[in-house]
């Protein structure tokens, strides 16, 4: 750890982002300090015990004992401190991320090289999770196509189609995997390359109410904008990209219909009127799919939309959800469906009993009524 990157400067205090992600809640961090340093450096006599020495916050009140810490630096020497309650989602994503595989209680230490494979969906996911922004390296040519919409955010159906449009080389088709996940990379690329021009003008405007003071609530609520923003948008365009592929394969469905108790699945196959015209539970023409962009534990919603379908599904984009997570799922007998690439954050054993895309399309057709 010294060698790759803490050194071995005597206190050596580095900027640091302090990370908490929990299993089943959304992360939070805090800005602070972190010092390194010899805690034996006046005691000649003895070996040097380093120690890496961090204030009180709330990321550090949250953790526990048996907690997984990971330590990455970045360039510029901001180190993060994240950390992750032992066996949960984030902690399998994390360890894949930066292909670690420490066991039980012990540490492990690895360096990023510059010649790492390209940073793919699944990473850029979890980075995100983290707060880590990163570079679109064709950004010149992102630019050129979201200059039509000047200032403004279009509506997300509007981004969806674009990016399939400006992608057309890419047939859901040929592969409905692959298909899904580029548009989505594609359209999240758009977006950034436009939030970023939209924000950066709204930043240099200033907040300042009437009388010149600076207006705190009000950059407070265009920071939460921001946020809501981006979170509700990815969960809107997986589904507009979803249509495309059934579109593609000719598969009948509909969307947000709705079922019992006023429950609306995301996806119903074939139709609202074959489901309630159905003679009976689990009728084998009847299929239903959620889409989830992120699980955590929203997953249990799903189990009581369409009742007359007891095999719920399940599309996701989150990598790497933990093996008692997926166990439950199959255990309430709700199948996950995960594009293919991401599929590789998975365990072996997990990967045995997901299905990807291509999986369910076949899946509904099979049962499609005649």
């Amino acid at each position: 750890m010294r060698r790759q990157f803490l050194g071995e400067v005597q206190h050596q205090r580095f900027r640091a982002t302090y990370v908490w992600l929990g299993e089943d809640q959304d992360g939070f961090t805090a800005e602070a300090t972190a010092t390194h340093y010899d805690a034996r450096e006046q005691q000649e006599h003895r070996a040097p015990e380093w120690r890496l020495y961090y204030p009180s916050n709330p990321v550090t009140e949250a953790m526990r004992e048996g907690d997984t810490l990971f330590l990455a630096m970045t360039n510029d020497e901001r180190l993060y401190f994240i950390v992750t309650p032992k066996g949960s989602t984030s902690e399998r994503q994390l360890s894949w991320l930066f292909d670690l595989n420490a066991k039980g209680r012990s540490f492990v230490s690895r360096e990023v090289s510059g010649d790492e494979p390209e940073i793919d969906f699944a990473a850029r996911f979890i980075l995100d999770e983290i707060g880590i922004e990163f570079e679109e390296p064709d950004a010149d040519r992102l630019d050129t196509i979201v200059d039509r919409f000047g200032m403004k955010f279009p509506r997300t159906a509007e981004f969806s189609d674009l990016a399939r449009l400006t992608l057309p080389e890419v047939r859901a088709e040929d592969d409905p995997d692959m298909a899904l996940v580029a548009w989505l990379s594609h359209e999240e690329a758009l977006f950034r390359r436009l939030e970023r021009r939209i924000v950066a003008s709204r930043l240099d405007e200033g907040f300042h109410d009437g009388t010149g003071v600076t207006d705190v609530d009000g950059f407070i609520r265009f920071s939460l904008s921001v946020q809501n923003r981006r979170k509700s948008r990815m969960g809107q365009s997986l589904e507009h990209h979803l249509e495309a592929v059934f579109r593609a394969h000719g598969i009948a469905y509909v969307r947000g219909a709705v079922t019992e108790n006023n429950q609306r699945p995301d996806f119903l196959f074939p139709s609202e009127k074959v489901y309630w015209a159905a003679p009976n539970i689990g009728y084998a023409c009847l299929t239903m799919l959620a889409a989830k962009s992120s699980c955590k534990d929203r997953w249990r919603q799903v189990l009581a939309e369409a009742s007359k379908i007891p095999r719920k599904h399940l599309v996701t984009l989150e990598p790497g959800i933990s093996e008692p997570q997926t166990t439950q799922m199959e255990n309430s007998n709700l199948q996950l469906v995960v594009p293919q690439s991401i599929q590789e954050t998975y365990t072996e054993n997990q990967r045995a009993w997901l299905w990807n895309l291509g999986d369910f399309i076949r899946d509904v057709e099979a049962r499609a009524c005649k």
